[in-house]
């Protein structure tokens, strides 16, 4: 896990030597009198400053421990003569030397995380039917009905944001809202098309059908990240559709919301009330946003790396789930593990981890010093 080579190494402590100086930067700041008395200023940096500081504290501590190892070091050869302080430094030279392996691997995995935006909290997970009519919509309630446990199991907190039911029990689409620690990070991967291959609940003849869904992960930033702007806002409301008893359909609940600069619109009706289905229509748009631009400079990015992980592209075949043989194959590092039973209860943890690491391999590799 930390063995890098010099170059690598170069790379890694330059970036990190990038955010340790806009640290100081940011200090500096803040200590100015008319800084300091602005809240509209300070608080903005201050998030900043806590940001980097998950970062820039391992990269201190990495920079301590080889400073002590390098003085240890020394120490052991000019006591040559002396066996018993040679000893003791050669032992506080290895100790040093593991602190500064665990920092570094610390300090990569951080970094690496930082730069895909896997920090995220909170992600959106967008889940719509492909090919297969029917049998599609049921694999989207089976694929939201996984992520769920999945989500129960480490303790996330899950909200159903959306559903477009069907009437044999499936969804056409739905959008669940998972928030915790990591969750972004074991997530990120989903984003693709997923392939089921069963006999479906309405085949009477036994054969085996193969339909399609397809994912997309989106963290859910906070609107000043992405810079959404009210003036850059379209918002209609209208009478929701469909069953609603004695309310629904008689008030203007319904709401529509445009994001002008990229054309994306969001509609959300689930709600009796206007002023709820506007606060759902805005995290769904403003994760919209956010993957809308985030997917512009991967796509940069990936022109000149290309990922075996992937790009996350919903066009992508990412996953095939093969029922007769109790298989799930992830597609893109050769995945393969005959649990599907228990993937679908919501233990995803083996095929996440692989994912993970195969994408950490890849970046590793691909660190350069110019950053890309």
């Amino acid at each position: 896990m930390t063995d890098l080579n010099a170059r690598q190494d170069q790379a890694l402590a330059a970036r990190l030597g990038q955010y340790d100086r806009r640290v100081h930067e940011i200090d500096a700041l803040v200590a100015q009198p008319d800084v300091a008395g602005d809240p509209a200023r300070v608080a903005p940096l201050m998030r900043e400053r806590g940001r980097l500081m998950h970062l820039v504290d391992p990269y201190r501590r990495w920079q301590a421990a080889r400073q002590a190892r390098r003085e240890a070091e020394a120490l052991r050869e000019a006591e040559a003569h002396d066996p018993e302080m040679r000893s003791l430094a050669e032992t506080e030279a290895r100790v040093q030397a593991d602190l500064e392996q665990r920092l570094l691997a610390q300090m990569q995995e951080r970094l690496l995380d930082r730069e895909e935006g896997a920090e995220a909290t909170r992600v959106i997970l967008e889940i719509r039917a492909g090919t297969g009519g029917d049998e599609a919509a049921l694999f989207v309630r089976d694929l939201l009905d996984m992520y769920t446990r999945y989500a129960d199991a480490r303790g996330w907190q899950h909200e159903c944001l959306s559903a477009s039911p069907t009437n044999l029990g499936g969804f056409k689409e739905a959008l669940l809202a998972v928030e915790g620690e990591n969750v972004y990070r074991r997530l990120r991967f989903e984003s693709g098309g997923h392939r089921v291959q069963r006999v479906p609940e309405t085949e009477a003849q036994g054969r085996i059908h193969t339909s399609a869904a397809t994912v997309a992960a989106m963290p859910e930033p906070e609107q000043l990240d992405i810079g959404i702007k009210e003036e850059d806002l379209q918002v209609d409301t209208m009478r929701a559709s469909g069953p609603g008893g004695q309310s629904v359909n008689k008030t203007s609940s319904a709401v529509r919301m445009k994001h002008l600069p990229t054309g994306i619109t969001v509609s959300m009706q689930d709600e009796k009330s206007q002023h709820r289905n506007r606060e759902r229509a805005l995290r769904i748009l403003t994760a919209r946003v956010w993957d809308h631009y985030e997917s512009e400079r991967r796509a940069k990015r990936a022109a000149d790396r290309k990922s075996k992980v992937g790009s996350g592209d919903r066009s992508q075949r990412v996953r095939t789930y093969n029922f007769p043989q109790n298989r799930v194959t992830d597609h893109r590092i050769g995945y393969t593990a005959h649990n599907l039973d228990q993937v679908m209860q919501g233990d995803l943890e083996a095929l996440l981890d692989a994912l993970l690491e195969a994408d950490r391999k890849e970046k590793l590799a691909s660190l350069a010093p110019d950053g890309e």
